[in-house]
């Protein structure tokens, strides 16, 4: 992301703490270059993480299609290993980012025994735009109804494959609403969308939200050529690495740089920049009126060290949503789910189970999964 009014040069730390950081997630594996995708940029090939290079390798594109658009894409996400009789939980992720923001907190929820889909927002992530469609706030909210509505179905044929956003198929599920969680920018995304489409949300997390800008502002004025100028900016890796090192509490060099990579990757496909571009001339979202309309139980989650977006905007959010609580995470920036994916997984689990009430297919929490211990 580019943060407006900071420098763009990269601020060096000496890699002190590094090992001790990373987030203690299990990813026991091995994973080499032919297992990714095969539409997944090679790039990837350099990523060292180990969370990262797993999530990566089972990442799928599927058909989707755009009613405003009136067209089909190829739209990537990450499937659950297991389907479950309760409610799913629907990952979003944030500005200019992909479903990778979940690479450490998506095993533990896994883990966990909650069915977990991690969505890439129209535009972003690692979806086929070769034939671009629209990516105005209208049309990712309705690529995130085509994908949702039998994401949080049952198949009942034993015969017939699960897929996304194939109407024939709609006749064969029984709908289910989502638990829909929105971090920073994807926060904007699913009130948005709860807002509109009631019927497909159970409850909301928002993380860090970003949900009282005014859209892109003036952004959206600029000429298409400095528009595309701007943008580019963003893959630029100076400008990643600064970003990444103001979402953070706080990061060595060597992890802040690692990271920096891995929120940039998507940016290397090539309708990166018009997809963008497309989003930031349309307006962009500007949700604050929708805040009060919100229906669903909400739970905010907040980084207590969050550099970017102020904790008196978390106050003001809980305070507008007439059904929701808040939790803080300690020792934590911008993106928790991140920086600290013990905790988040733990609040989220504790928030379904409690709120859903879950029978005998219930989430079990795992002490050695969840425990604070590991958020240190």
């Amino acid at each position: 992301m580019l943060i407006a009014g900071h420098s763009v040069a990269p601020l060096l730390r000496r890699p002190s703490f590094a090992d001790n950081f990373i987030p203690k997630v299990k990813c026991n594996f091995k994973l080499f270059a032919s297992e990714f995708p095969a539409f997944l940029h090679r790039e990837l090939e350099s990523i060292k993480d180990p969370c990262a290079r797993k999530l990566a390798s089972r990442i799928e594109r599927l058909p989707v299609n755009l009613g405003l658009s009136n067209t089909c894409i190829m739209s990537s996400c990450v499937k659950p290993r297991t389907q479950l009789d309760t409610n799913p939980l629907v990952l979003l992720h944030g500005f200019d980012s992909s479903c990778l923001e979940w690479r450490y907190t998506l095993p533990l929820l896994e883990e966990a025994g909650v069915e977990a889909w991690a969505v890439d927002v129209l535009g972003w992530g690692f979806s086929d735009l070769e034939k671009l469609p629209s990516c105005s706030v209208e049309s990712k909210r309705d690529h995130l109804y085509q994908v949702i509505l039998p994401l949080h179905s049952r198949e009942r044929s034993t015969h017939l494959p699960l897929t996304i956003g194939l109407p024939q198929f709609w006749s064969s599920h029984i709908q289910r609403p989502m638990v829909l969680v929105g971090p920073s920018l994807g926060a904007a995304v699913a009130i948005d969308f709860a807002v509109n489409h009631p019927e497909a949300v159970d409850k909301l997390i928002l993380i860090d939200a970003s949900v009282y800008a005014e859209g892109t502002g003036n952004l959206a004025k600029l000429p298409k050529a400095m528009a595309y100028a701007g943008v580019y900016l963003l893959k630029f890796l100076p400008v990643r690495y600064y970003a990444t090192s103001l979402a953070f509490s706080s990061l060595a060099w060597d992890t802040c740089l690692e990271w920096a990579n891995i929120g940039r990757v998507h940016c290397l496909l090539p309708w990166w920049a018009d997809a963008t571009v497309d989003f930031m001339i349309s307006g962009g979202y500007n949700v604050t009126a929708q805040i009060k309309q919100v229906k669903q139980k909400t739970l905010i989650i907040w980084g207590e060290n969050d550099k970017i977006i102020d904790y008196k905007l978390a106050v003001r959010l809980h305070g507008e949503i007439p059904d929701a609580k808040i939790r803080r995470v300690p020792e934590c920036g911008h993106i928790p789910h991140v920086e600290k994916p013990a905790a988040v997984s733990k609040l989220i689990a504790e928030f379904i189970q409690a709120e859903s009430k879950i029978h005998n297919r219930a989430a079990t929490v795992h002490p050695n999964i969840l425990d604070s211990s590991l958020c240190s």
